[in-house]
């Protein structure tokens, strides 16, 4: 004996919300979204800088630097590419980083362009250690009582 019995009139709206289901079960067609953060890098875009341009010029063409860097007269000029795959729980795990530097002469003329990824750099460790303070260390919660007289 089954143990589901549906009657004949409502085997057609069953089986309709059985494909509406699982075609909202496929509409997304990967738990992984791939996107890019920051500046992207168009190669069009980049053959265009050469050295001697000014740097007005460089801003036509590529926009405003994400960052800037001034060193003895000289300077640069960064624009940061990351490309991301976001999962569908919202975990990110970054797939490749493209740095774009732009160096300027004394005169603010391109002196050189360099593109380097993420081979070039270096991992920094970051200091988690804290540093002790003096007086108390609370929370919002207790701080928020204590101004209650509590």
């Amino acid at each position: 004996m089954p143990l589901f019995v549906v009657s004949r009139r409502l085997a057609p709206i069953a089986a309709a919300a059985i494909v509406l289901a699982l075609a909202g079960c496929s509409a997304s067609n990967s738990l992984v979204t791939q996107r890019t953060q920051g500046y992207e890098i168009d190669e069009s875009a980049l053959a265009q800088i050469r050295p001697g341009q000014s740097q007005d010029l460089v801003r036509i063409v590529l926009g405003t630097p994400q960052f800037t860097n001034q060193f003895s007269g000289q300077s640069a000029w960064y624009y940061v590419e990351t490309k991301v795959n976001t999962t569908a729980f919202g975990l990110n795990m970054v797939q490749s980083r493209t740095v774009l530097a732009v160096y300027f002469d004394e005169r603010g003329r391109v002196a050189q362009r360099a593109v380097y990824g993420l081979e070039e750099g270096r991992v920094i460790n970051v200091e988690t250690r804290r540093t002790p303070s003096f007086g108390e260390d609370r929370t919002f919660i207790q701080s928020l009582l204590s101004s209650v007289g509590l």
